[in-house]
Order: structure tokens, then C-alpha cells, then sequence
């Protein structure tokens, strides 16, 4: 044997590399045990004297107590609204509004992990997208409408502009930074005050942006955050003071807040849930295609209102899209959260994971073929695996309810105004994906399907300065660009 064959390595090829475990550290973050309603600028006492604790979806872990609001802590919010709108706020130079925007913005950037690692913890999703979606989009927002701040008049020309007021926001647990962002930006650029209530799922990020404001001096009473359940939400909706109302969260919920402000003179705006059609041509990129695919359903596992759900694709090419995609979803890994390697996370609550489950079921029940990747799931915390479902038909459950989670139906077409009509099949108007590579085939879709965002050749994109919002049960109004600005101003 000669000298090189005896140092060659003998060791066999291995047949698949597995990542080891990266994750995040948590000692960034620090957790007071309890936290109270953050009124005029400093932490109160709940006057209901109710604490409920924040759970981890990963671990179900409580990770801190948090207050319950009731009517009266949510008028003191209120109150202290107003007084601050009617006391220097509103009146304030909008150049000096976008300055305190700015600091917000930037205090965003600079403590980003800290955030991030919250954001995973508290609501399940994993650390990379929180860290790079969440975060950087959140601080973008305020950056984008600071610079609107002072130029308020080129947004509305031949217009005058003047704030509303007080403004009552309601956001989700999905994303509960961003939601806070979308919001609070557009209101305090306009020279509004704010009272939000976070989900109480995930209320921790909120109140960690409470110290953000202090760090950025912004003055007592222009922000409020009260934390709570429904209750306090709807306490916040029929308050006499406020004047403007803005929700994202379940068509249902939606439909009992416009139910409340009707006849009140309540500016309103609903961003309500979605069933959206990702639509893949016989010409599309298949490869680029299936990374569409699975970003647009498995992305924070399904807990986004503008999720692909459905998947409309062309006969010819089903089995071979199919194929592609049942091979990418072997590759997804489920687990820790905090692991940089994690792909799909946690689902939020056990209430939201019975109501997949039930809805998974009841797609088994009514004959749809059901398709889960091996995977090892966590024993501890709530999980579920990717799933999809082939042989459905329109008339089914899973193509037809919200699920809001990691679960998607797949049905065909052969035409493109037989797409069309399938797309526009829903009660929901959100949103929907296109992938072909004909430019006059996008357009001509965009103008025919019934969704408030399109996108084409890609998924879940977002920027500031793109307006985000639906049709029909998927609520009215936009956040997001210049037309975030008007819902919060009144125009003399």
C-alpha cells in the first residue's frame, strides 16, 4: 500500500448532514414577574385587581403576570388620552412628532434581539423570523411614517389635515410587535394618542415597548397599553371618548365591533381574517414556485390572516409540483423556537390548536387525502405538524373556514378563469399569490380576483409603504403607506 493510500480517509460518505442544535440565548431578556397597565406614562395597579399569567406555547411555562383591565382602568386609559391629545400633543409641531418617531425607531433597531427573543418566547414563533421579518418591518414602519409627519399637506393636497383624536387599537397574538407598529406609527405621526390593547396571549412584547417610550421621552399619556381579554377590548371599543377604532384580528370578533360603533360617529377600520388562493401556472419557475408555497402556509405555522391556504395549480403540472412540495416539507424542521434552525414553531394557545386539530379532522371526514412529513414533535408546549391536504373539494370545510395554522388544500384548475372563479370562491377577500411567467397573465388576474393584495411571483412580502387590506369579510380600510394616514385624520 502506498504512503497515500494509507493517509486517504476511509471514513463512508455520510447520507444526510443534521443540523446541531443553535439556539438563542435568553439571558438577553428580562422578565419583571408582574407587570401592571401602562397609564400616563408609568405602570398602575389594575383597578380590577385581576393578574393572569403569559405562557410560553413551547415549554407552558408561565413567563410572567399579567394585569387584567376592566371599564374602569380602561376609561383611566382613556382619560389620560385625552388629556394628553387636548394638552400639547395634537398641537405639537409635527416635525417634533417625527423626531420622537425616529428615536423609536432607532431604540427598535438597537435593542432588536432583546425583542426578538421576547417576540419567539411569548408567542411560539420561530427566533429567525422574528428576528429577520419582525423586527426590522416593525422598525420600518416607524421610520416610514416619521417622515410622513410633517408632510402631511403633500399627502392630501387641496386638503387640511387635522388628528382625530383618541385613538382605541386592538391587535393580535400572531404578530404581536408588527400588529403594534402598523398602529401606533400612522396614529402618532398624525398627531393622535393611543390606547392599545394587545392579545392576551402575547402581551409581553407590548409591555416591553412601554420601556422603548420612556427611552424615547415621548410624553406621558400619548401612548397607553392595557392589557386584558376580550373584555377589555370591547370595554375600549364602546368607550364614549374614543374616537377612532382600529382592529385586526377574527371576522367574527370584526363583526361584533362594527356592530358596537355603528351610529357613534367612530372612525373605523377592520383587518379581519383571509383564505387566500396561491395560484401556480403550467409556466412557473416550480423550484421558486414550492419556496412560495411553503412560505406562504408554513410561515409563523400558519398564524397569518394573508396565508396561502389554498393552492390552486394548473393539471398538467400537479403531480410534479406535488412531488416537489411533499419533498421540500421532509426538509422543514419543527421544535425549540429559539433554535436558529427551527422552521416551524410553536402554535399559539391550546385553544388554537384544538381548533386546527378539529378542523384537520374534519377534513379526513369529508374524504380529503391528509399529508404530514415524519417529523418528531416536542412533548411538551403545543405543536403541530405541516400538513396537506389533496382531493378537496370546494364545498369542504378546510377549503372554505380560516384555520390558522400550518394546514394546507390543495385543489386544481385547468383554465385561468377557472382559477379565477376558485379563487374568488370565499366569503374573504384579503389575498392571493400568482406564479407564471407572463407578465399580461398577472395582470389580467390581478384585475379579476377579488383580493386587497396581490403578489406575483412571491409571497408574504411586506413593506411600509405598501397599503395591506382586504374586501368582504376580510374587513375595509388599509394600513400601510400614504393610505395609513387618512383613517386617522379628519380633513376641514
Amino acid at each position: 500500500m502506498t504512503e497515500l493510500e494509507k493517509r486517504q480517509d476511509r471514513s463512508p460518505v455520510p447520507s444526510a448532514f443534521d443540523y446541531a442544535p443553535a439556539p438563542e440565548s435568553r439571558e438577553i431578556v428580562r422578565l419583571e414577574k408582574r407587570y401592571g397597565l401602562f397609564i400616563g406614562g408609568e405602570f398602575v395597579e389594575p383597578r380590577s385587581g385581576e393578574f393572569q399569567p403569559s405562557i410560553s406555547p413551547a415549554t407552558e411555562e408561565p413567563l410572567a403576570e399579567v394585569a387584567y383591565a376592566d371599564g374602569e382602568d380602561v376609561a383611566l386609559a382613556v382619560g389620560a388620552a385625552r388629556d394628553a391629545f387636548e394638552n400639547g400633543w395634537s398641537d405639537l409641531a409635527p416635525s417634533e412628532r417625527s423626531k420622537y418617531l425616529y428615536r423609536i425607531a432607532r431604540i427598535l433597531q438597537e435593542r432588536s434581539r432583546e425583542f426578538a427573543v421576547l417576540e419567539s418566547l411569548d408567542g411560539g414563533k420561530p427566533i429567525r423570523e422574528s428576528r429577520d421579518v419582525d423586527l426590522p418591518l416593525a422598525a420600518a414602519h416607524f421610520f416610514y411614517y416619521a417622515g410622513w409627519a410633517d408632510k402631511l399637506e403633500y399627502a392630501f393636497p387641496n386638503r387640511q389635515p387635522r388628528p382625530v383624536g383618541v385613538a382605541g387599537q386592538v391587535i393580535p397574538w400572531n404578530f404581536p410587535l408588527l400588529m403594534l407598529s402598523w398602529k401606533i406609527a400612522p396614529a402618532l405621526a398624525t398627531g393622535n394618542t393611543v390606547v392599545l390593547k394587545p392579545a392576551e396571549t402575547t402581551p409581553l412584547t407590548a409591555l416591553l415597548f412601554c420601556d422603548v417610550l420612556r427611552q424615547a421621552e415621548l410624553p406621558p399619556g400619548v401612548v397607553n397599553i392595557v392589557t386584558g381579554d376580550g373584555r377589555a377590548g370591547a370595554e375600549l371599543v364602546k368607550h364614549p371618548e374614543v374616537d377612532k377604532v382600529a382592529f385586526t384580528g377574527s371576522t367574527e370578533v370584526g363583526k361584533e365591533i362594527q356592530r358596537a360603533v355603528a351610529g357613534t360617529g367612530k372612525k373605523l377600520t377592520l383587518e379581519l381574517g383571509g383564505k387566500a388562493a396561491n395560484i401556480i401556472f403550467d409556466d412557473a419557475p416550480l423550484d421558486q414556485a414550492v419556496e412560495g408555497i411553503v412560505n406562504g402556509i408554513y410561515f409563523n405555522q400558519g398564524h397569518v390572516c394573508c396565508a396561502g391556504s389554498r393552492l390552486l395549480v394548473q393539471e398538467s403540472i400537479y403531480e410534479q409540483v406535488l412531488a416537489k412540495l411533499k419533498r421540500r416539507m421532509g426538509t422543514l424542521r419543527v421544535g425549540d423556537p429559539l433554535d436558529k434552525n427551527t422552521d416551524v414553531g410553536a402554535i399559539n394557545s391550546k385553544a388554537q390548536l384544538d381548533r386546527i386539530t378539529e378542523l384537520v379532522a374534519a377534513g379526513e371526514e369529508e374524504g380529503a387525502e391528509i399529508f404530514q412529513p415524519p417529523c418528531r414533535l416536542p412533548e411538551k408546549g403545543w405543536w403541530f405538524a405541516p400538513t396537506v391536504f389533496t382531493n378537496v373539494a370546494q364545498s369542504y370545510r378546510i377549503a372554505q373556514e380560516e384555520i390558522f395554522g400550518p394546514v394546507l388544500s390543495v385543489l386544481t384548475f385547468r383554465t385561468p378563469d377557472e382559477a379565477v372563479e376558485k379563487a374568488n370562491n370565499t366569503p374573504y377577500g384579503l389575498s392571493a399569490g400568482v406564479w407564471t411567467e407572463k407578465g399580461s397573465r398577472i395582470l389580467s388576474m390581478a384585475q379579476q380576483l377579488r383580493a386587497g393584495v396581490i403578489w406575483a411571483n412571491t409571497y408574504n412580502r411586506f413593506d411600509p409603504g405598501s397599503p395591506f387590506g382586504g374586501y368582504k369579510e376580510s374587513g375595509f380600510g388599509r394600513e400601510g403607506g400614504r393610505h395609513g394616514l387618512e383613517p386617522y385624520l379628519r380633513f376641514e
